[in-house]
């Protein structure tokens, strides 16, 4: 049994669901399968929204987030919303946004889990990076080919948490090539803690694991989660500024935008 969280009312368009399970289990749901999940800004301000509303409810003891249908988790930001971009207060805005909700969401004094179905990239990557345990489907892909589609960047918090997970070599390997890590080597290297078999009930091995969560001390989950949280350097809100405007304003975003959009391949120059 499950009802819709207070916020759904607002999410009129169902781009992003909020389900409440039993046991003190909240479920996110990233609804465009459509688009493989990616992401609209309406949408990782609602995510930000819901991860504040259930921040001190007592009665939300786990989340689980997961995208609608078999082929992604999500396949981050919407193309489409980088079409305003004009300025490069538009870039620093953008990254800001995200990284803000994004460590709203690490943030969040609850257990999360992302499962993980299909695609997980670009912002879909961090989101799931920044989630406390991550359980692949055995079509999930994990990576960032940001190389190879728009020529943008990783904000630094999404840098910070990926080389925690992974270390840098593997995250700058990940990156330089633009290929998707397989749900296998995903596990290997600490992207996924646990890959089902083929066919198997993802949400239903989630739900499991999320009740397993859901029934230990509450107080000691939130207090290893910030004790962890707090090993790992602070990054300045001015870092990365200037590698953001690199990218962002450059004829090459431009041109990687361009040829996303019209299904052709970019031909990058570095300017």
């Amino acid at each position: 049994m499950h009802k819709r969280e207070g916020l759904q009312a607002m999410d009129t368009d169902n781009d992003i669901l909020f389900d409440r399970l039993d046991g003190g289990i909240s479920r996110v749901t990233f609804n465009r399968p459509q688009a493989r999940n990616a992401f609209t800004f309406a949408m990782y301000e609602r995510l930000a929204e819901f991860c504040q509303q259930v921040a001190e409810d007592k009665s939300v003891r786990a989340i689980i987030l997961t995208g609608a249908g078999e082929k992604a988790f999500a396949a981050g930001t919407d193309i489409n919303q980088f079409r305003a971009f004009k300025s490069p207060e538009d870039a620093i805005a953008y990254e800001e946004r995200v990284g803000r909700v994004i460590a709203t969401l690490e943030s969040c004094p609850k257990p999360t889990i992302a499962a993980i179905a299909g695609a997980c990239t670009g912002g879909g990557g961090a989101l799931a990076a920044a989630c406390d345990i991550r359980i692949g489907a055995a079509n999930a892909r994990f990576g960032f080919p940001i190389a190879k589609t728009l020529g943008n960047i990783l904000s630094m918090g999404a840098f910070s948490r990926l080389v925690a997970l992974i270390g840098p070599s593997r995250a700058k390997e990940m990156i330089f090539t633009a290929r998707l890590v397989e749900a296998e080597e995903g596990k290997a290297i600490g992207l996924l803690h646990e890959v089902l078999p083929e066919g198997a009930d993802l949400q239903a091995r989630a739900l499991e694991v999320a009740r397993t969560v859901a029934a230990n001390a509450p107080l000691t989950l939130r207090a290893t989660k910030e004790a962890i949280s707090r090993l790992r350097p602070a990054i300045s809100s001015e870092e990365g500024k200037d590698l953001i405007l690199m990218c962002y304003m450059s004829q090459d975003f431009r041109e990687g935008m361009d040829a996303f959009l019209n299904k052709r391949p970019p031909v990058w120059k570095g300017e």
